[in-house]
């Protein structure tokens, strides 16, 4: 996952005029999307990061949407209707998303909403959905701030298919905890890129690890747009910490780090970060197979879980568009297992009724998709997410925690030198 980042902008209160229109729109929503009478297709908008800094993101999302919809409609479609997706570019904005649903809302008039990439984006325009009554299904924005933003805590629409960011690093502290104490790496750095889906999770880590006696040597959270990421990598690396967990939300960050590090002749034992690691192809291509080897980061998705559903999808995807497995990214799962909840929900429901919709998400009623199970809390969080912890390993993109679960093998610590 999904790097994914925090969300919402405060709503203001509604007006008279406001609550007209919302009845409106609902009452011409439910008569429009009331089952399967009617063949039309089912209209699904999406804003995306298709240019910008959440580009590599936002594709894989909508791959991931693509193929999905490529399967429902090949079976036949859902309640009889083909899908239908209308997507907007955010341009990695959270502004242009925001008046992105504005439009498939008020102008498109889509029958299902499905989430952008990022908590940064998906809490405004989770926002904006909430005003008309929409639910928000979204598989990247696990961040505290868009399941606590004013209008999903009155409206309850936003549903994130993923884990809750918040607890990325758990199963990694856990296992540094589990390691004899002369063995565990006794100091760490925190450079944080400013971003909802990087801090929850570094802060917890730095938390959690000062309490076993890791010493903190370097922790900070910078500028969103990071102008000399050279400059920062100096400082950790002038610390001398044996683990760098670095909150980052994109491929270049981290090889700019990686890059910074190998000239100053630092390896630290462990390097793990929030997002980067986990684009496939894009990662190695940037840093190279011999760097990235030994570099980790949690998801709740590879190429090569075991999960039936996720098998099938990966063999399409390859069939599709090539590479292995490892290759790739893990938003296209989050994207694919998005349209299996919605879809799920319309069947249970016999139609896009967005109410009906809402309430049967916050039934406890437990869903299936490419990423396991899914149960929502009254927040929209899943409350039975699989988080992995994967390493780089000789260009395996391998899992190696939790220790014991199916699939993971042997972690490489401490981490091999830098090739050169």
């Amino acid at each position: 996952m999904r790097p994914h980042p925090p969300w919402f902008l405060p709503i203001a209160a509604a007006t008279a005029a406001a609550a007209t229109l919302l009845a409106a729109c609902s009452s011409s929503g439910s008569s429009g999307n009331s089952g399967s009478g009617s063949k039309s297709p089912i209209l699904i908008g999406v804003s995306l990061s298709l240019t910008g800094d959440f580009s590599a993101d936002g594709q894989a999302f909508q791959r991931g949407y693509n193929l999905w919809a490529s399967d429902v409609n090949k079976a036949g479609g859902l309640l009889g209707r083909q899908v239908k997706f209308k997507f907007l570019d955010d341009k990695s904005d959270p502004t242009q998303g925001s008046t992105n649903v504005q439009q498939l809302i008020s102008s498109d008039h889509v029958d299902m909403l499905f989430g952008p990439f990022s908590s940064l984006i998906t809490g405004p325009t989770a926002s904006v959905a909430a005003r008309y009554g929409f639910a928000m299904i979204e598989g990247a924005g696990g961040a505290p701030a868009v399941f606590n933003t004013p209008s999903n805590q009155a409206r309850h629409n936003v549903f994130d298919v993923s884990y809750p960011i918040v607890d990325q690093y758990d199963p990694l502290t856990t296992w540094i905890k589990s390691l004899p104490a002369g063995q565990r790496p006794k100091t760490a750095a925190y450079p944080i890129v400013n971003n909802p889906f990087t801090i929850p999770p570094e802060q917890r880590a730095q938390k959690q690890l000062e309490a076993l006696g890791v010493k903190t040597v370097y922790s900070k959270v910078l500028p969103e747009e990071l102008p000399n990421a050279k400059s920062v990598a100096d400082q950790v690396a002038a610390s001398g910490a044996q683990a760098v967990f670095l909150g980052s939300v994109d491929v270049p960050t981290v090889a700019a780090f990686m890059q910074a590090f190998q000239q100053q002749h630092y390896n630290p034992k462990l390097m793990a970060a929030t997002a980067g690691p986990d684009q496939g192809a894009a990662f190695l291509k940037a840093v190279g197979k011999a760097n990235a080897t030994g570099i980790m980061t949690a998801n709740g998705w590879y190429g090569g879980y075991d999960n039936a559903q996720s098998k099938t999808m990966v063999q399409e995807y390859i069939a599709k568009y090539g590479g292995t497995p490892s290759d790739i990214n893990s938003d296209v799962a989050e994207g694919y297992g998005v349209g299996q909840v919605a879809a799920q929900a319309i069947k249970a429901t016999g139609g896009t009724d967005q109410s009906k919709i809402i309430t049967y998400l916050h039934s406890g009623v437990t869903l299936q998709s490419v990423q396991g199970p899914v149960q929502f809390n009254s927040l929209g969080m899943n409350t039975k997410p699989v988080i992995f912890v994967f390493q780089w390993q000789d260009g395996n993109y391998a899992q190696v925690l939790p220790v014991g679960a199916p699939g993971s093998g042997k972690m490489m610590f401490p981490k091999p030198n830098w090739a050169g």
